[in-house]
């Protein structure tokens, strides 16, 4: 039986580190799922979903992740619903401080107790932990450089806006 694990996120925009995490989760599980979900805590969004979908996948060849990954949308209802669906018995989160870490415990112990589900913590490369995609929109926006951060998929799209 595959071991299928499912890695969500916003990704508004989806940036090296998330990929870096996708990549080590994929060659941690059979198959992964990277999903993007809405997070009602974040507005407005910078990409649409379907956008954000599309730069998943243009990023994922970009950088040559292997295995097998899926890139999808989950916009309603529980993220263990999801995976439930999809036979995953694994979440991947990846953080990046010990404040990323106290964030996703609660939702982490949640998800076993609704689905028995486990929530897996990655750590990023040293070089991308500061980075996240609030950072990127806001530096982008400001006209700052961002490229060494995401991939050129994302820097084009930023740079369209």
């Amino acid at each position: 039986m595959a071991q299928i694990a499912v890695v969500p996120g916003s990704f508004d925009p989806v940036t090296l580190g998330h990929l870096d995490v996708i990549g080590r989760a994929a060659g941690l599980f059979d198959e992964v799922h990277v999903l993007v979900v809405h997070n009602p805590d974040k507005k407005p969004a910078m990409f649409e979903a379907v956008d954000r979908v599309r730069l998943i996948e243009e990023s994922l060849v970009e950088v040559g992740t292997p295995g097998t990954v899926r890139v999808g949308e989950w916009t309603s209802g529980l993220l263990v619903d999801y995976c439930r669906q999809v036979g995953a018995k694994v979440l991947v989160k990846g953080v990046r401080s010990g404040e990323d870490v106290a964030y996703e415990t609660p939702m982490a112990i949640m998800n076993r107790h609704l689905a028995d589900v486990e929530t897996v913590f990655l750590l990023p490369d040293a070089s991308r932990s500061h980075v996240s995609s609030s950072l990127i929109r806001q530096v982008s926006s400001l006209g700052g450089d961002v490229t060494p951060y995401v991939p050129k998929a994302v820097a084009t799209a930023l740079a369209a806006r």
